[in-house]
């Protein structure tokens, strides 16, 4: 079964005898080229008996071999190949020696046409859903990495992998140094923690959120209605209560008209925010090379567990995260933030793909 979409149109294509149809499955997306270990050429050319000739080698991202702390690969796009073609009779190896293999002339006609795909189908777009059929879809882990979905779909990265980059080794250490000042083990394991124990959202408005929905529990089957204002006190109604801040109950109103909540449907929790940052960036760590496999799975594993002692569903958790984003990012605005926001949350709660379907959340 081929592991990603992209070596499944690989495959069909060149079942087919379809040329532009192989241009076409890999035009938009990122491929990767062994990054030359110290001494080595700086391109990986080699002579193919499958393709009659020299050839440069460049991987589809679910063909990616398994973790080694020490070989990394350079994102590139067809384009760019195109662009900097070093011979005109070497040829494009796709996969090689891969089911999903494909060799493609690189003359100045054909590398033409490689542009000329490319500007049709354009650049993957973000905000996409994918799956890494090779990695876990099912259990413990695979809860834990689904935490971190929102992000991955933002990136248009396969949701349930942990393997050798997140994007790529040079960009994901930029975007950990940069975003996170984490930028060797130690300060990664330290950020790691505190997304862990929820030290990045707002603590005063974490707490009134989790005193409104303690003070709804034990409620008796037929009590107030929670659609009726005077029969159900907030957070604020209740003595010593912590107060919950108007611009959330702005945004639940807005989750309920756009079906982030359901009527009547309140916020738990805003944790799912750190939670979701911690799978990300146990995935950037790994590919920066912060963080073995074995550590990235046990730290995964604990962000699946530490959602599942604050939310009982996918739905509380999503409603949680997108909640949390927005008063990190967007701070009543409902400008582009919101707009993605509501993206993710539908692409993650409607298409039957998700795994937010099709994993169970406890």
């Amino acid at each position: 079964m081929p592991p990603t979409d992209t070596e499944r149109r690989l495959c069909e294509a060149t079942a087919r005898g379809d040329w532009n149809g192989q241009i076409a499955a890999i035009a938009g997306e990122d491929l990767y080229l062994a990054a030359p270990q110290p001494g080595q050429d700086p391109l990986p050319v080699y002579d193919d008996p499958a393709a009659g000739g020299k050839c440069i080698p460049v991987l589809t991202r679910g063909m990616l071999p398994p973790w080694q702390p020490q070989q990394f690969f350079d994102r590139v796009s067809l384009e760019e190949l195109a662009q900097d073609w070093p011979n005109d009779k070497w040829r494009l190896a796709v996969n090689p020696g891969t089911p999903s293999a494909a060799y493609l002339a690189a003359a100045p006609a054909h590398r033409a046409t490689w542009m000329q795909i490319r500007a049709h189908f354009g650049v993957r777009p973000g905000g996409l859903l994918a799956t890494h059929y090779g990695g876990p879809l099912h259990g413990p882990l695979a809860q834990g990495l689904a935490c971190g979905a929102p992000l991955a779909v933002h990136h248009s990265v396969p949701w349930n992998e942990l393997g050798t980059v997140f994007l790529d080794h040079a960009a994901d250490a930029a975007t950990l140094r940069e975003q996170w000042s984490v930028t060797d083990p130690a300060s990664w394991q330290q950020r790691l923690d505190q997304l862990l124990g929820g030290q990045f959202v707002p603590a005063e408005t974490e707490a009134a959120l989790r005193a409104r929905a303690g003070a709804g529990e034990g409620q008796p089957a037929d009590g107030p209605d929670p659609d009726d204002a005077e029969a159900a006190p907030t957070a604020t109604d209740l003595p010593g209560r912590p107060e919950l801040p108007e611009l959330v109950t702005r945004y639940e109103e807005r989750f309920r008209a756009d079906g982030l909540l359901p009527p009547g449907g309140q916020v738990v929790s805003v944790l799912a925010l750190d939670h979701a940052h911690a799978v990300h960036l146990v995935r950037r760590g790994l590919s920066a090379r912060l963080c073995t496999p074995q550590q990235a799975e046990q730290a995964v594993l604990q962000a699946g567990a530490r959602a599942r002692e604050v939310y009982g569903s996918w739905e509380e958790f999503a409603a949680g995260y997108a909640l949390g984003r927005m008063l990190a990012y967007d701070n009543g605005w409902f400008g582009p933030q919101y707009a993605e926001a509501l993206h993710l949350h539908r692409v993650l709660t409607q298409d039957p793909a998700s795994p937010w379907r099709s994993l169970s959340f406890v």
